[in-house]
């Protein structure tokens, strides 16, 4: 399996942008060689900005370039860009309905040494709950790359959420990639999958040892959190009786939170969270966080056994 980081879908993103759409510029606080528009700097350097650690006037920037025409990739960190920048996220671009896009760097528990400082665990819940935002979380390099290249055709303000860590790449450049539309990836009768980011391929190999134990789990990359695609959670609560989602993030206010939202007001099954649990992240090596905090294939199988009983007792 071919590892890459979903941070280099993104710089690889900029690149094709840069020789393809004048009109989209790059801002980075700081961070450009780690959240690779350093990559573009080298290529595009009249159309690439470092404000600095000063993640409120970037965002401010980037409104005012909007309002004069561009496409601003705003890049930083999740954790800073969400975290420090929110107001100016929520009032300035939100609510005005501004061409920018938000692109938050090293989301989820796997930044691993850094730490809970640097470790995004919030920043789904934060942008999901503002009005005309779009949030995307794709599942790899690949994926990342079709994501970035979307978000630029999209008018209104979006959000990007990648990882750092090298990761598995399981998609190709031939699979489609639709904002607000779901991907089956695996299909299954029994239980469903829903995941975003890389835990999508965690998922994959916890269906496939479900599979030699005969219980068929359907597989869904969920790479679009808002607009959610509503129609497919429903219709794999009426297949097959029973959910999991799967994510790097806090399961409140995170992608377990919008699928339970959606189930509960349309099709009520029993559903499992693997996620972040209501606590902050520690330094350690990404596998060592995975497995201390639950986000690895066999816990997915452990909650996927869990949900069926849950099923079967209905």
């Amino acid at each position: 399996m071919k590892m890459k980081p979903t941070r280099d879908g993104y710089g690889e993103g900029l690149l094709e942008l840069g020789k393809t759409n004048p009109q989209v510029l790059v801002m980075d606080a700081d961070l450009s060689k780690s959240t690779r528009t350093d990559w573009f700097m080298k290529e595009f350097p009249e159309r690439f900005f470092d404000i600095g650690i000063a993640e409120q006037d970037m965002l401010g920037t980037a409104a005012g370039l909007a309002l004069a025409g561009k496409i601003p990739f705003v890049t930083t960190y999740g954790v800073f860009v969400a975290g420090r920048a929110w107001d100016q996220i929520r009032t300035t671009i939100a609510y005005a309905e501004l061409n920018v896009k938000i692109a938050g760097a090293h989301g989820g528990i796997s930044v691993g040494p850094d730490g809970a400082t640097h470790q995004a665990l919030e920043e789904i819940t934060l942008m999901r709950v503002l009005p005309n935002m779009t949030l995307v979380v794709p599942c790899d390099a690949v994926e990342t790359k079709k994501a970035t290249l979307a978000l630029a055709s999209l008018q209104g303000p979006a959000y990007l959420r990648f990882t750092r860590e090298a990761s598995p790449v399981f998609t190709s450049e031939s699979d489609s990639f639709e904002i607000g539309k779901s991907i089956t990836l695996k299909t299954g009768n029994d239980l469903t999958i829903i995941g975003c980011g890389p835990i999508v391929y965690e998922a994959l190999m916890a269906a496939e040892e479900l599979n030699k134990l005969g219980i068929s789990a359907r597989v869904i990359n969920m790479h679009t959190i808002k607009p959610l695609d509503n129609g497919a959670i429903i219709q794999a609560a009426l297949e097959t009786g029973a959910i999991v989602t799967a994510e790097e993030h806090q399961v409140m206010g995170g992608l377990g939170g919008a699928v339970a939202e959606t189930l509960v007001q349309n099709s009520p099954v029993p559903v499992e969270m693997i996620g972040i649990q209501d606590t902050f992240g520690e330094s350690g090596t990404p596998e060592e966080l995975a497995e201390k905090y639950g986000l690895t294939s066999k816990h997915i199988i452990e909650a996927a056994r869990k949900v069926l009983k849950r099923k079967a007792a209905i």
